[in-house]
């Protein structure tokens, strides 16, 4: 998704303009390496007027990123404030030299400047200070742009939402007005009735293709019954159908117990077929987990995993997340593998059978409190650890340990007992996307 990203270099004459030049040079390449077209002018901007003349050519931008390639005053980031209301970056280069001579950029003392205007108007930045060769500094600037992306694409984000949430788990549903006034997501809702029916309205020809994606992403369908891998194929079809036909992004879904008793089959493995696919799909009809899961795996390109905190494992000092068997079959330890098996409750399959792979991870949630909307963000690890219970589970150590401690306090802020596993590490992301929507965000 691309943003109108806009550069302004500044600079004052007075200081070394070769440095200055140089350094100008340097983030256009960066910048247009990492992003694409960017808006920039020719040269570096050195006065009111220039700042101005460019300002003019600017339709309103989803980011600045204002350099202040020499020292700078404040005047000009008021500037461009009064015009345009988008995050700022405020970027510091270095000195080239410490060396008892001339000080050739102050650029620091301009990012001060320009700090100060800012945080008096009340309006949103971030600081970075590196040159354009630095990874720590390309590593920020990327993970603000990831952050602003995730605010657009929520805006375009249509929820499928399949049946209501079974009794007791109201802590799934959203209000749609305030979804839509918060994030711009919106809601497309059908009866899993409609869902089902449907499903069996196919003939053979119309699922087989699901039903070779069921067997060429799991191990053990063999030992199942025919029926059930025809009545998973029958419900992937049904859900494929439906995505496609309102063009939604991502799944809520109902499962028990009316696909047990109206259907004689879970949905568990549909779900994590979806879910390997792109589609980030939750069980329970969790509308606030799915859209967690759909911002977990934009941030890390891979799929995500809901799962429940059922267990503390002393031994390790991790926290089991579990469930039923909706878990993606490429988050499953290589040491197992996607097995296919029965629910553990209902004896029908197909579920997914697994213990999930190891890897640094975030655990986020999307949640409510009584004010509004609030981003959980915990740091930790998924240790390689076999599945725990029937169905898909993963064992997540927190960064500093001390699960038992962390979950007293989940429980004591009132979190809801659905969360996010992601892979990789996307907490400074998540911290942006919380400033950028103004979602608190509570840090364990």
């Amino acid at each position: 998704m691309n943003l109108n990203i806009v550069f302004f270099p500044l600079a004052r004459i007075t200081f070394s303009m070769p440095d200055a030049e140089d350094n100008f040079k340097k983030s256009c390449a960066l910048l247009e390496g990492l992003f694409g077209d960017i808006n920039r002018p020719e040269g570096l901007i050195t006065s009111p007027v220039m700042l101005s003349i460019f300002a003019d050519t600017i339709v309103q931008p989803d980011l600045i990123i204002y350099q202040c390639t020499t020292f700078i005053g404040g005047d000009f980031v008021t500037e461009l404030t009064r015009r345009f209301d988008c995050p700022v970056i405020v970027w510091a280069l270095r000195e080239p030299s410490i060396d008892g001579g001339r000080l050739k950029l102050n650029s620091l003392t301009g990012a001060f400047s320009a700090g100060n205007s800012l945080y008096m108007q009340g309006h949103d930045f971030r600081f970075v200070l590196g040159n354009p060769d630095e990874p720590e500094l390309i590593k920020k600037i990327q993970q603000t742009v990831r952050a602003l992306e995730m605010v657009k694409k929520l805006k375009n984000l249509v929820i499928g939402v399949i049946g209501s949430q079974p009794a007791g788990f109201g802590f799934g549903a959203l209000d749609e007005a305030q979804l839509a006034g918060k994030l711009g997501t919106r809601i497309i809702q059908t009866e899993a009735s409609g869902i089902m029916k449907k499903a069996a309205s196919y003939a053979p020809e119309d699922f087989s293709a699901s039903l070779t994606e069921l067997k060429s992403h799991s191990m053990g369908w063999e030992k199942l019954p025919e029926e059930s891998l025809q009545k998973h194929s029958r419900l992937r079809k049904a859900y494929q159908d439906f995505i496609d036909e309102n063009k939604v992004g991502v799944i809520a879904s109902r499962c028990w117990p009316d696909f047990f008793t109206d259907f004689g089959a879970p949905v568990c493995s549909v779900l994590s077929l979806l879910n390997d696919s792109g589609v980030a799909a939750s069980c329970e009809t969790d509308i606030g987990g799915v859209i967690t899961m759909f911002i977990g795996s934009d941030l890390t390109g891979g799929p995500t995993y809901l799962g429940d905190p059922v267990a503390i494992d002393e031994s390790c000092d991790g926290i089991v997340f579990w469930h039923c068997g909706a878990g993606a079959t490429s988050l499953s330890r290589k040491k197992e593998g996607p097995q296919l098996g029965v629910h553990p409750n209902r004896k029908i399959g197909p579920t997914m059978e697994f213990g999930l792979k190891a890897g640094e991870v975030t655990v986020l949630r999307l949640g409510k409190d009584q004010h509004g909307f609030r981003l959980f963000v915990m740091k930790a690890e998924a240790l390689d650890e076999p599945r725990k219970f029937l169905g898909t589970s993963v064992t997540v150590r927190p960064e500093g340990g001390k699960s038992s401690e962390k979950v007293g306090r989940f429980i004591k802020d009132g979190w809801e007992p659905h969360f996010v596993v992601a892979y990789g590490d996307i907490v400074e992301e998540l911290r942006l996307l919380g400033g950028f929507l103004n979602i608190p965000v509570w840090e364990y």
